[in-house]
């Protein structure tokens, strides 16, 4: 799973393709454990493009999109923000939810 910047996000928005955009915060400590399960998800399901970015970098877009906290899995399908989960239960679960598109 890949840093992107907002000119990375912006193209995959461009793209109007499938993707997942994963937020967090270095500080944050339940991040840091759906990091950990995110990195798994993304080696399991490698043909789906997923991307993390610390929200503190994109202020405005946490605001566009209405993220409540983090962590946060954005999924986006057509250019918009399909779905936002906010509890990653597990790993099977990551799984469900990203192939359930």
């Amino acid at each position: 799973m890949n840093e992107w910047n907002e000119k990375d996000i912006d193209e995959a928005i461009a793209k109007k393709d499938f993707f997942c955009l994963y937020l967090y915060t270095p500080l944050c400590g339940t991040c840091q454990v759906a990091s950990k399960m995110m990195q798994v998800v993304t080696e399991i399901i490698p043909d789906v493009a997923i991307g993390k970015c610390d929200l503190n970098y994109i202020p405005g877009r946490a605001f566009e999109w209405e993220v409540e906290s983090v962590p946060c899995l954005l999924i986006f399908q057509n250019s918009k923000v399909y779905n936002k989960i906010y509890a990653f239960k597990n790993v099977p679960y990551l799984l469900e939810i990203i192939s359930n598109k």
